[in-house]
């Protein structure tokens, strides 16, 4: 089986710490991840929260920018969620 690339800007390999709450409701906890790669209007996170849903809006913050972003895709590997996020604003 092959798989078809659909993305259509290059991802850089990142790391580090990332912070991401639910804009609604408005007391939705902060939720901790780690950074895996980022693109010119992406990035894809590591995390242990299973309540993202694709549409989802969140503002988030990691050590290179901060801002909202809109779930695309999750997928969980090992325990842990792998979010793909598109960036809304920074």
């Amino acid at each position: 089986m092959s798989y078809l690339e659909k993305r259509r800007e290059p991802r850089q390999p990142a790391s580090g710490r990332l912070l991401i709450r639910s804009v609604e409701p408005a007391n939705a906890p902060l939720v901790p991840g780690r950074l895996l790669d980022v693109s010119l209007h992406g990035f894809r996170a590591a995390h242990l929260c299973h309540n993202l849903m694709p549409g989802q809006e969140v503002d988030f913050e990691h050590d290179s920018a901060a801002g909202r972003a809109r779930v695309v895709w999750n997928r969980i590997l090992a325990g842990e969620v792998e979010t793909g996020f598109f960036i809304l604003l920074s």
